[in-house]
C-alpha cells in the first residue's frame, strides 16, 4: 500500500465554488481518479479516511462536499458516534440539504468534478471511477448515465431510491451508461425495497450495462460508515474487495 497525501481543494463550479477533500499517493506519480460521493452527513474525518484507504491502493481521490451551496466542510455538525435514532435533530439538519440538490444541479456538480480530474497532473489521462454510499450512490448511478464518456466504472454502497417509480429516477439513465457498474445493497433497508432492487437489475440488463448487483445479508442501511450505528464490519470489507476488484478491471 502506498503512503498518501490528504489536502482540501476548491472545485470551480457553474453556481461557485464547491470544497473538496483530495488524497493521493505519495509517489509523484499520476494515478487512475476516483471520484467519492458522500452519504447525507457529509465529508468528516470517517469518509477522509475511507478515501484515505483508496488512495493507498493506488488511485487519485476527489471526495467533493456536494452540499456547498449551503456552506464548507462541515455544513453540519456532528457527533463522533452517529446514531439517528437517539439523535433526531440530525436527520432534521440533513434532509433539507439532500432534498436540495436536484438532479439537474447534480449533473453541474459532476461535470466540475470530472473537468478536475481532466485538468490535473495527480490524475492519469483516460475515464475515472466512482463510488458513493447512501445518497451517494444515487449520485455514482446519476453521474455514470449523465457523462458516460468520463466514466468507467461505478459503484454504489447500501443507496436509496436508485429505482423509484419517480419520473427521474436514476435508472431511467441505464440506456446511457457504458460504465461497469457494482451495486451492493442492504437487505434491511427500507429506501431499498426488493421491487426497487429488481427494477434496477432489469433495466441494467436490458440496456446491456455490464454489471452485477448484490443484496448483502444482515446488513442496514449504511453498513459501511464506521461512525453510525448501521455500521457492520463484515458487511463493509465485502465492500472494499468488491470495490477494489471492479476498479483495479475497470480503471
Amino acid at each position: 500500500m502506498n503512503a498518501v497525501t490528504g489536502t482540501l481543494v476548491d472545485i470551480p463550479t457553474a453556481d461557485g465554488t464547491a470544497d473538496a477533500y483530495l488524497v493521493h499517493p505519495d509517489d509523484g506519480r499520476a494515478h487512475p481518479g476516483v471520484l467519492m460521493y458522500q452519504d447525507a452527513f457529509g465529508v468528516r474525518p470517517h469518509l477522509k479516511a475511507m478515501a484515505d484507504r483508496l488512495a493507498a491502493a493506488g488511485y487519485t481521490v476527489l471526495v467533493p462536499n456536494v452540499f456547498y451551496r449551503h456552506g464548507r466542510i462541515p455544513v453540519v455538525e456532528l457527533p463522533e458516534f452517529i446514531d439517528m435514532a437517539a439523535r433526531p435533530d440530525i436527520v432534521a439538519k440533513v434532509v433539507p440539504l439532500m432534498e436540495s440538490l436536484t438532479p439537474e444541479l447534480a449533473e453541474r456538480d459532476a461535470g466540475a468534478c470530472l473537468a478536475w480530474f481532466e485538468n490535473s497532473p495527480l490524475a492519469t489521462d483516460g475515464p475515472v471511477g466512482i463510488t458513493g454510499y447512501c445518497m451517494g450512490a444515487r449520485l455514482a448511478l446519476c453521474t455514470a448515465g449523465t457523462h458516460p464518456g468520463r466514466v468507467a466504472a461505478a459503484a454504489g454502497f447500501h443507496g436509496g431510491w436508485l429505482a423509484s417509480e419517480a419520473p427521474d429516477s436514476p435508472h431511467l439513465l441505464a440506456d446511457r451508461i457504458t460504465a461497469e457498474l457494482y451495486f451492493a445493497h442492504a437487505d434491511e433497508d427500507d429506501s431499498m425495497p426488493e421491487e426497487q432492487v429488481h427494477r434496477l437489475e432489469q433495466a441494467l440488463t436490458d440496456a446491456g450495462v455490464k454489471h452485477r448487483c448484490e443484496v448483502y445479508a444482515g446488513a442496514h442501511h449504511g453498513y459501511t460508515q464506521s461512525d453510525t450505528a448501521a455500521y457492520n464490519p463484515e458487511a463493509a470489507e465485502r465492500h472494499w474487495a468488491e470495490l477494489l476488484e471492479l476498479f483495479g478491471r475497470a480503471l
